[in-house]
């Protein structure tokens, strides 16, 4: 769908630019209709996601032994929002994994990265030998919210006009050799800025809605959290920034500007000019818990990451959630 598409859901013509704003041409919309035969949802679209990725791995379904699910929404039979049993525990049951240990994990949009750090953590612990980390992200009925009820940029609902749907899969087991391994992942939560992004029905219709305070929650104190924290967990092992010899970097993916921005304080904090920059923005918006995923996967579709990249991928999630993850890259398939 268009920006122009969404954005005709407003009662009145907007006098802001959104495409110029946030960057974002387009985004995908889910089928959550019964038209088209079964309708598409969070349930369906992770579980297309995890079976395209179990296809192009070594491991059948039955050879998994955890699956974490992430996302932030959970709808199930259209727009029903599902918490039990799990959506790990179904989405397991439909791929054949029964004897998988399952659960749900929900950390805004740092799910995903969530579930690799736990995942990651279990397997070095000797506790499992490898795990599928799932999300299927169906959030743009809150774009439609903001834009039937929003009447300028000034409004909370804002933000809500960036997200796009989507669903990413991957699998990880331990490494064989330094050609593709998890260097670090480490996450932080402030949660004192908890109040900041707030996904809840609507005050006016009840319909899904997300409310965001983007001026605090942009503030530069806040987005100086995630080079500073990398710095300060660097420094405890010696290490500095410029020295990793990160090959690309990604950013959340919530818009253009923001990326930009991100990039540029990074490079004030560290000293260095930041790694090549992977954005999926202008094609699928901001897709929440499956972002960095979905720009790593495209990249790698597109040819533009070569075997052995170290790549960067730092999340901002609603909590406030930062951190780092990094990890070199040659046998990754999409």
């Amino acid at each position: 769908m268009s920006t122009p598409e969404l954005l005709s859901h407003m009662a009145k013509k907007p006098e802001f630019d959104l495409r110029r704003i946030t960057g974002t041409a387009e985004r995908r919309v889910a089928d959550d209709t019964a038209e088209t035969g079964v309708p598409e949802d969070c349930l369906t679209m992770a579980v297309s996601a995890a079976r395209d990725c179990l296809e192009r791995s070594r491991y059948a379904a039955g050879e998994i032994d955890v699956v974490i699910s992430c996302s932030i929404s959970r709808t199930t039979d259209g727009r029903r929002q599902q918490f039990e049993p799990s959506f790990a525990h179904r989405i397991a049951m439909e791929l054949g994994a029964a004897g998988a240990v399952r659960f749900d994990v929900s950390n805004a949009c740092a799910g995903m990265m969530t579930g690799v750090l736990l995942l990651d953590r279990m397997i070095r612990a000797g506790q499992v030998r490898n795990g599928l980390v799932v999300s299927g992200e169906h959030i743009t009925p809150i774009a439609f919210t903001a834009a039937r009820e929003m009447e300028d940029s000034r409004d909370p609902q804002f933000a809500s006009l960036t997200v796009g749907d989507s669903a990413a899969a991957v699998v990880v087991d331990r490494a064989a050799d330094d050609a593709d391994v998890i260097h670090d992942i480490e996450l932080m939560t402030c949660s004192e800025y908890a109040e900041l992004c707030l996904g809840m029905p609507s005050d006016r219709t009840g319909e899904l809605a997300m409310y965001t305070d983007n001026t605090v929650m942009h503030a530069e104190d806040r987005l100086l959290l995630w080079p500073s924290f990398q710095r300060d967990r660097l420094a405890d092992d010696g290490r500095e920034f410029a020295g990793e010899g990160y090959d690309f970097i990604v950013q959340h993916q919530v818009g253009s500007r923001f990326v930009d921005y991100m990039n540029a304080v990074g490079e004030k904090v560290f000293g260095t000019p930041m790694p090549q920059s992977l954005s999926v923005v202008e094609e699928f918006a901001n897709t929440a818990t499956t972002s960095h995923f979905l720009a790593l996967h495209q990249a790698l579709a597109q040819r533009r990451i070569p075997k052995g990249s170290k790549i960067l991928l730092v999340p901002a999630a609603s909590g406030v959630v930062t951190g780092f993850l990094s990890t070199t890259v040659s046998a990754l398939e999409v």
